[in-house]
């Protein structure tokens, strides 16, 4: 059975990951990219569908983990009851041609009794691969399909039970070297490594990396691991960051919301884009910035809320069924059919995020700006529509407030880049739809006897969406219809310490079941509080919020107070995107993320 999710630890190598337990076991990994079919997949299964688990034979060990400083290096060190210690080092190399997990096993004290066990299972645990011993008798090669794995180390191997196991043992001072890589099974066996020399190299690329990271005085730290983590999850050849590393880890253990992140979602453009600005990393900005232009080139009315890693459009939602899910959490999927959702917050998340990379000096091309002004024309047409909303629902379509204030944002932001920048448009007709836009949502988004803004147009009920509205600039923090929709989120949405995205009880998703608190909407909470003067009561949410990270740093997408136990697809970009820019944003080094905050405009109807 796998861990807790809050058990597990990151290695990548900016392609993919690997999510490695407390117990020593490799239990996620796909390969060769992030949304490529698991070939170690336990995570979601038991250890038949696929892990790589390094451990004391003695079971009684008491473990200690850690990332090595500012870096992505992982050590575990198992104590056993005599007092024999031994570190487990595990690491991703960046790429240069072929992708490795290596690990290696180093004494401490004492004498310590070592097994590796490790079953390959291409395809999301379905595919057993055809095993034969590597010819120098230093290993094994598994070949499944167009899939090759090549296991190299000095420890005799056997196998046993479907599985390839090795034992050993090691003592103070001895070092004992595994490297597993992957390669096309058509192509030739992967050569020998130097895996002292590649662990300094990985830990050294990644500690130069962190250095450029922008301090944010007393949380530098977490705000380093979190940009870490960022860029573990960023896809190098493309500049796609993906939500998360992982498919089907459940919103509430056992129920039916179980969704595939492995995907780069439009809606994170802007909060990305600054978090990255913020901390100093403008060229993993470009990167994404471009990534971001290079998916939604098309056709406007068939801009999409997710592609994949290079862009993909087809995401086809599959469920894999002979997988029983993170303890028990049904169905296991792969895909993800939101894709085919019209949700139109995403218009405005894209033109905020080009308008901020102009704003903080991004160069653009003028090819940029026609796309903007087509993108411009769809969300005319489509802003009086309802839709699926920011959180996907299955239940059907509604006029999300939200999504209405994204559409405004999106011509916002248009009226800003002509202003600031000289880019040619009609200006008074985008004024004139701007405020028709913000007319509008304060007439149907907006309930004077609740008073506050619901989440859709005839509801009653609020949703922690509704916490960005000061931050997208919609209205100023200091608005009473604004203090009075924070109030009453902190009122109706309160988890211990935290805030839901909705009441599952009064919005319906079309799902049974509940979930977590959900930790972005959290975050989005204290800059909410930040930005209407309320600093101390920001900081100690902030600070509440912190300690809900697991031992080296990482979050998930919700948190279960009950269980005291994290939730959902993990580690999950998001969470640590809101948490960096809550931070900058209370250490003070970064402006508030879109500048003044627009009322009614008294030039809508200027000419040109």
């Amino acid at each position: 059975m796998a861990g807790r999710i809050e058990g597990y630890a990151i290695i990548g190598d900016c392609e993919t990951a690997a999510l490695i337990g407390r117990d020593g076991s490799v239990d996620w990994l796909c390969w060769p990219r992030f949304d490529s079919d698991a070939c170690f997949t336990a995570l979601l299964g038991g250890p038949e569908h696929g892990r790589w688990r390094i451990a004391p034979r003695d079971g009684h060990a008491a473990t200690r983990r850690r990332y090595r400083p500012d870096s992505l290096v992982l050590e575990t060190e198992f104590e056993l009851p005599d007092g024999s210690r031994a570190l487990v080092t595990d690491c991703m190399p960046m790429r240069d041609g072929i992708s490795q997990i290596i690990r290696q096993v180093t004494g401490l004290a004492g004498r310590v009794a070592f097994r590796s066990d490790i079953t390959l299972r291409f395809g999301y645990g379905a595919n057993v691969p055809w095993v034969t011993q590597l010819p120098d008798g230093g290993g094994i090669r598994a070949v499944v399909g167009p899939d090759m794995a090549v296991l190299r180390t000095p420890v005799p191997l056997h196998g046993e039970e479907f599985s390839t196991v090795g034992d050993f043992e090691v003592a103070a001072g001895e070092c004992v070297p595994f490297v597993l890589s992957y390669a096309p099974s058509h192509g030739p066996v992967p050569g020998h490594t130097d895996v002292a020399a590649a662990i300094e190299e990985t830990d050294d690329t990644w500690r130069g990396w962190a250095s450029r990271c922008h301090p944010a005085g007393r949380w530098s730290a977490a705000v380093r691991r979190s940009a870490i983590t960022l860029k573990a999850l960023t896809y190098a050849p493309t500049g796609g960051i993906v939500a998360a590393a992982t498919t089907s880890l459940p919103e509430a253990i056992g129920g039916p919301r179980n969704w595939d992140y492995r995907i780069c979602w439009l809606r994170d453009a802007t909060l990305t884009l600054l978090a990255l600005l913020n901390a100093g990393y403008r060229e993993e900005a470009v990167a994404w910035r471009d990534w971001l232009l290079r998916a939604i080139m098309g056709s406007p009315s068939q801009v999409q809320v997710m592609y994949g890693v290079a862009g993909e459009r087809n995401l086809r939602e599959t469920e894999v069924e002979w997988l029983p899910g993170y303890e028990g959490s049904r169905p296991v999927r792969v895909g993800n059919a939101a894709y085919r959702q019209n949700q139109h917050d995403v218009f405005g998340q894209v033109l905020d995020a080009l308008h901020q990379g102009r704003r903080r000096g991004i160069p653009f091309s003028s090819d940029a700006w026609a796309l903007q002004c087509a993108l411009l024309e769809q969300v005319e047409r489509v802003w009086q529509e309802p839709d699926y909303g920011i959180w996907e629902v299955r239940s059907g379509p509604e006029h999300f407030v939200h999504s209405k204030v994204m559409c405004w944002a999106a011509v916002d932001r248009a009226v800003r880049d002509v202003e600031a920048f000289g880019l040619k448009g009609p200006l008074s007709h985008w004024r004139a739809l701007r405020q028709r836009i913000h007319e509008d949502v304060c007439r149907n988004g907006y309930d004077p006897e609740l008073g506050s803004f619901v989440r859709s147009y005839g509801s009653r009920a609020v949703d922690a969406s509704l916490l960005l509205l000061p931050a997208i600039g919609f209205l100023p923090p200091e608005d009473p219809r604004i203090r009075g929709t924070v109030a009453a989120i902190e009122r109706r949405l309160p988890c211990d310490g935290m805030v839901r995205r909705y009441d599952v009880n009064e919005a319906p998703d079309g799902l049974v079941g509940g979930e977590g608190a959900f930790i972005p909407c959290s975050f989005w909470l204290v800059e909410a509080l930040a930005m209407d003067g309320r600093r101390d009561e920001a900081v100690r949410m902030f600070e509440h919020l912190l300690t809900l990270r697991n031992d080296v740093g990482l979050l998930a997408e919700e948190y279960d107070p009950d269980a005291k136990r994290q939730l959902g697809n993990f580690p999950q970009a998001f969470s640590h995107v809101a948490l960096m820019n809550a931070a900058y944003l209370l250490e003070g080094s970064a402006p508030p993320p879109t500048g003044e905050p627009a009322g009614p405009d008294p030039e809508a109807g200027r000419p040109d």
